[in-house]
């Protein structure tokens, strides 16, 4: 007997939570999607439950990540005691730490629209009606916030959260630490810098090294990981504490074990991460990262996610937001404390309560994954002041009066370039050029002692396209750092500074050397000129003089010729546009 399957009506209602999902559970021409999740242990009534995706960037050769499968094993359980089936799925990361200096940190960058890629490929080629993202290291974050706008189903994240502070066991002079100190990461780059300065031996080295990290959890300081948790947060995309948990805390389980009603809200709600991610939202973001002091990579990820949620977002938002926002905390790299520290003293809420009872930087009124308002998120909230002004400036006493991240324009950066200046450094700087092409002569002239006071340090072929994936200098500034010179030099490349850089760094530089912006046109011993009050950056050359030069420019060839990192270099977009590859 012949079947018009046209006639088939469905042989159970459809769920009203799993309106995606029911496309392969509930029709009957999908008889093999279902014996398929028969397969995997689901009953005839699990197909009338919503499926929800938990998406983690879990791996473990890397301590931001190697916990994060676990924390999703607890979001299941929570997921199934409300009825809903969670799915769990890994995508690749990348250590930032462990790659630094390498040709590995070639593949960062990229990575963050890998991880965008693979999770908006397998909620929509898997139809699930919702998504549970678990990111741990600076890429993720922004790789799980664009590939929620893109799918744009219910959805929320949670932080993989911050590792705890480790402990200095000797005393270091030229670190300016003594026994007993809290110690990060950014020591071992800086103790380096002091190594090859001649400073320290290898034998203090081993025991910074062996001590700076004590187990899981991302990089302790408002570095890009932390600053992006906090975005996070600030955006109202995660539970509020999620930014600044610990990893290796019960804190961060109970987090992980609250999650099943707030999916099942999210669901019967249809609160989607566009209602969530608006405009008012990633100004919110900006604010924070300037009242932080928080990484500038922070404005490649936020132009390439607004991009993803089709939010107009610009260079002059994170300028606008700079010139009316005051830097007020007292964290690393630039200040004193940890993440872990200002968790201790309130976290992020009682940084979004001290804004936003007290200023007008804050749009109140932005929905959150809760199903309410930041300002009903924050009307709990209470602070203790004396312990959180250890950590965070009064407003009447700022660290700098107006935002930390500069976005700089002038003749060495056309398209813009993106400065942190805590104020610290100064606010203006002019020297004399000294150019590189690889990170490593940068540490050579370093050892050799070449880098004088006065030297504005050029890296150049590091952006999206000729490094290519745009890599950080974290090694090249740990350098500069711990042989003294930090507060003498400028570091300009056309690559990315981790979180953890600090001085006087200017990054991010429109057009890149690969593209024959200006700073592939620079030579040893020109006039560089940094005002981080003005905004501008120029290259002290006679018009006719750099133009002749530009005549002679020849563009190089492709680093690769085939492969992931071929293929990025042949889309990616300028870093002035968030170095998006879609």
């Amino acid at each position: 007997m012949s079947v018009n399957i046209h006639q088939i009506t469905q042989t159970r209602p459809i769920h009203p939570l799993n309106k995606h999902s029911s496309t392969i559970t509930q029709d009957i021409s999908h008889l093999g999607a279902q014996a398929f999740l028969h397969a995997i242990g689901l009953s005839e009534s699990d197909l009338d439950k919503p499926h929800v995706g938990i998406l983690t960037v879990g791996f473990d050769s890397n301590p931001c990540n190697n916990h994060l499968n676990s924390l999703g094993e607890h979001v299941k359980r929570s997921l199934s005691n409300h009825s809903l089936l969670g799915f769990m799925a890994s995508s690749v990361g990348v250590s930032d730490a462990i790659t630094q200096g390498t040709a590995g940190m070639r593949y960062s960058l990229p990575s963050r629209d890998l991880i965008a890629d693979s999770f908006e490929m397998i909620v929509e080629a898997q139809h699930y009606d919702a998504s549970v993202l678990i990111p741990g290291c600076d890429k993720n974050m922004p790789g799980a916030m664009m590939a929620a706008l893109r799918y744009n189903r219910p959805s929320l994240i949670v932080y993989g959260g911050t590792i705890k502070p480790g402990t200095h066991q000797i005393d270091c002079r030229p670190l300016s630490v003594k026994k007993g100190d809290q110690s990060n990461i950014t020591d071992t780059f800086e103790a380096y810098g002091a190594y090859l300065n001649g400073n320290i031996g290898q034998d203090e080295l081993k025991i910074i090294k062996q001590n700076a990290c004590p187990g899981s959890g991302s990089c302790g300081g408002l570095f890009t990981a932390n600053t992006m948790s906090s975005i996070i947060e600030a955006m109202g995309m995660c539970l509020s504490y999620s930014a600044c948990t610990p990893a290796e805390t019960s804190e961060k389980v109970q987090e992980c074990l609250r999650i099943g009603p707030v999916v099942r809200n999210l669901l019967e709600q249809d609160i989607k991460p566009r209602d969530v991610m608006t405009r008012e939202a990633f100004l919110n973001a900006i604010t924070i990262v300037m009242v932080l002091g928080g990484s500038t990579n922070s404005v490649l990820h936020l132009l390439a996610v607004a991009r993803s949620g089709d939010v107009h977002l610009t260079m002059q938002d994170f300028s606008d937001v700079a010139a009316r926002t005051p830097f007020l905390a007292n964290m690393k790299p630039s200040g004193r404390y940890m993440m872990q520290d200002l968790h201790q003293v309130g976290g992020i809420p009682a940084v979004l309560k001290y804004v936003y009872d007290n200023t007008t930087l804050l749009d109140g009124n932005c929905l959150t994954i809760t199903g309410n308002t930041l300002a009903e998120n924050l009307s709990n909230i209470t602070i203790d002041y004396d312990k959180f002004h250890t950590v965070i400036h009064p407003l009447s006493s700022p660290i700098k009066e107006t935002g930390h991240i500069r976005i700089l324009n002038g003749t060495l950066a056309p398209g813009n370039a993106v400065a942190k200046i805590t104020g610290k450094e100064g606010l203006r700087f002019e020297g004399k050029a000294m150019c590189f092409e690889e990170e490593n002569d940068v540490l050579r002239a370093v050892s050799e002692k070449r880098i004088q006071p006065g030297t504005a340090v050029i890296v150049r072929y590091q952006g999206p396209k000729g490094a290519p994936g745009m890599p950080e200098m974290l090694t090249p500034t740990g350098a500069i750092y711990g042989a003294g010179l930090s507060q003498s030099t400028c570091l300009i490349t056309d690559g990315r500074f981790s979180g953890a850089s600090h001085g006087f760094v200017i990054g991010h530089v429109v057009p890149e050397a690969f593209n024959g912006g200006p700073i592939a046109l620079v030579r040893d011993g020109d006039r560089v000129v940094v005002d981080a009050v003005h905004n501008t950056i120029d290259l002290c050359v006679d018009e006719d003089e750099l133009a002749a030069r530009k005549k002679s420019f020849s563009p190089p060839q492709l680093k690769y010729t085939s492969g992931v990192l071929y293929k990025y270099a042949k889309t990616v977009a300028d870093a002035s546009h968030g170095a998006y590859t879609d």
